[in-house]
């Protein structure tokens, strides 16, 4: 059975696990977070960048910053994971939901405006398949009506918008390193890009429980104490161990996924050209970092059919979200403007293929004849 994921391993990682453990120093804040951190800041240009352990952590951390509370309006796609509301219903926000785009899956830019009120604090784009939303459009309405823009960019590791490395545009940009992501912190993990300074010294306060620790590592001050709101926010050393063998391959994962992406689209157009699926469309000005491959057939019931069919050839497959707007929790703590025209009808539809750094040029030719197969 041809996985739909499987971790990706460099074969490094546990060469810096092993030198971490020697060290003696395994919790988070050390030189091999700070070597990530740097990595990261250098690679997509960020002001500052803070290992988080998990991108839900880091979402969390935008609202806690932004002093988001009850009565709050937070403006994001209802076709997204649970901890991009989570993270602003935690802090008492009331959630206003808005239909995504049929051709990217990501929240559609030309309907935000119409869904602001005056409690609106908050934009959240999520970049689906690490496909970029409208970036420009998005952040000249935040101008405008001047709010906050949190990117969640979990799936959208070293893609791009106008050349800009996505989670590096808005006011913050949070990013995953779970193991279905493009590159793994050992399971967990996550970042938090800090793009506006004002915020990075309380970010920093935040995230040692709400203590000034790290100015008294760095000899700023003789002890530390409570300042503020906080968590234990911080990465171990030993997942950012396995992080940074990742990230110090991380150019290599990408092409590997590009390599697959690009197969399964040259394998799969003549079906998209004769309407028997739809396929991925990635918008001009955009770099995506193939995070995911997805068909889109006829409806539910013929894409269940698929997955079915795919399993009985030796290939698991798998939908995505269920829309938020539609669960228990989205009807509690949200609302959908306006219709639902897209979000559910679309989504209904989407089938993932495997894709992953170490899935073989063999399993790929299998899952490619596969899917050929069942189209016969």
């Amino acid at each position: 059975m041809i996985p739909f994921n499987s971790p990706p391993v460099v074969g490094t990682e546990m060469d810096y696990v092993r030198r971490v453990v020697r060290s003696g120093g395994l919790s988070g804040g050390g030189s091999v977070t700070a070597a990530c951190e740097s990595w990261l800041e250098r690679e997509l240009s960020a002001r500052r960048a803070f290992l988080t352990p998990s991108c839900t952590a880091a979402l969390e951390m935008t609202a806690l910053l932004l002093g988001i509370g009850p009565g709050d309006e937070v403006i994001m796609p209802s076709y997204t994971f649970v901890s991009t509301a989570n993270a602003f219903v935690l802090r008492g926000a009331r959630i206003v939901f808005v239909d995504v785009r049929p051709d990217t899956m990501n929240l559609d830019e030309r309907k935000i405006e119409a869904a602001i009120t005056e409690r609106t604090r908050v934009i959240v784009p999520v970049h689906y398949a690490g496909v970029a939303c409208d970036m420009d459009t998005i952040m000249a309405i935040a101008r405008k009506h001047r709010l906050w823009v949190v990117e969640d960019a979990a799936q959208a590791m070293l893609a791009t918008h106008r050349d800009r490395a996505l989670g590096t545009i808005g006011h913050f940009g949070c990013f995953s390193f779970h193991e279905t992501k493009g590159y793994t912190a050992g399971g967990e993990g996550g970042a938090l890009l800090v793009n506006d300074a004002e915020f990075v010294a309380r970010t920093e306060i935040l995230r040692e429980k709400g203590t000034n620790r790290l100015e008294f590592w760095r000899g700023d001050v003789d002890k530390y104490t409570w300042r503020d709101l906080g968590s234990s926010y911080l990465m171990s050393e030993l997942q950012a161990a396995y992080l940074l063998a990742q990230l110090e391959s991380a150019h290599r994962i990408d092409r590997r996924r590009g390599e697959l992406w690009d197969g399964y689209a040259a394998a799969f157009g003549h079906l998209a050209a004769n309407g028997t699926v739809q396929v991925q469309r990635i918008p001009p000005g955009v770099r995506h970092n193939a995070h995911m491959f997805y068909l889109k057939l006829r409806d539910a019931g013929h894409r269940d059919d698929f997955i079915d069919a795919m399993k009985g050839r030796g290939v698991l497959t798998v939908f995505h979200y269920v829309p938020l707007h539609s669960s228990p929790a989205g009807l509690r703590f949200g609302r959908f403007h306006g219709e639902d025209v897209c979000t559910t009808t679309e989504s209904e539809r989407l089938v993932r293929l495997p894709l992953f750094y170490n899935l073989t040029d063999e399993q790929h030719r299998a899952v490619i004849d596969a899917v050929l197969g069942y189209f016969g």
